[in-house]
């Protein structure tokens, strides 16, 4: 029995759009250019924040974040930055029984915002809150403290197979490997996403799932 489904934020709930546009101009880059130059180093296997690095290196990321902020014109999010399916996925879930919680690799003021959208989750938490981040299995195990329930009894659903479904597989979760944004359809059919007990192409189908 599933009684609890955890969600990334990053390409899971939300889009990626309005962050990497605003890098983009903090930066005075083309926004194209570091939208491919994301996709290329997540195609090598890399953390998509060296894409950063490649336009500057020795980048302070942290240090330019604070700036950002300070300039206004840091991280934001609303309504518009939701995917679609998202309120109906978390509501209807809530409504069979199934506990509810958000957490992914996002800044403290993410969580902060992601709280504001008033959100159906029982609980939010971000990397930036615990000082710790996915794949670390101490990320999962702050998972399921927050859900409160047993790994075989929790899913975690998000897109990126070696930051997502592989690490919460192996804390013992059960997994979902969304085909959504740039990286749930890169890795979209290989044997990494397969290692996911349920690879979905909407929130919408987990609705199903934990009802069989």
């Amino acid at each position: 029995m599933i009684r609890a489904v955890v969600f990334d934020v990053g390409e899971t709930l939300i889009r990626d759009d309005r962050v990497w546009g605003a890098w983009a101009d903090w930066l005075g880059i083309p926004r194209h250019t570091l939208s491919a130059l994301v996709g290329a180093v997540v195609a090598q296997g890399h953390d998509n924040a060296e894409a950063l690095r490649l336009i500057r290196p020795g980048i302070d990321i942290a240090a330019e974040r604070t700036a950002m902020e300070a300039a206004g014109v840091g991280e934001d999010l609303d309504e518009s930055d939701l995917y679609p399916d998202v309120r109906p996925a978390l509501a209807a879930l809530r409504e069979a029984g199934i506990r509810v919680v958000i957490a992914g690799n996002q800044t403290a003021r993410a969580g902060v915002l992601l709280r504001n959208l008033k959100l159906p989750a029982e609980e939010i938490a971000t990397s930036g809150e615990w000082g710790i981040a996915k794949p670390d299995p101490r990320f999962f195990a702050r998972v399921l403290d927050l859900a409160g329930t047993a790994p075989s009894e929790t899913v975690y659903v998000g897109d990126h197979p070696a930051n997502d479904t592989q690490p919460a597989k192996a804390a013992g979760l059960r997994a979902a490997h969304l085909r959504r944004g740039p990286w749930g359809h890169l890795w979209s059919g290989t044997t990494e996403a397969a290692a996911a007990d349920w690879q979905i192409d909407s929130l919408l189908d987990l609705v199903q799932l934990t009802a069989t």
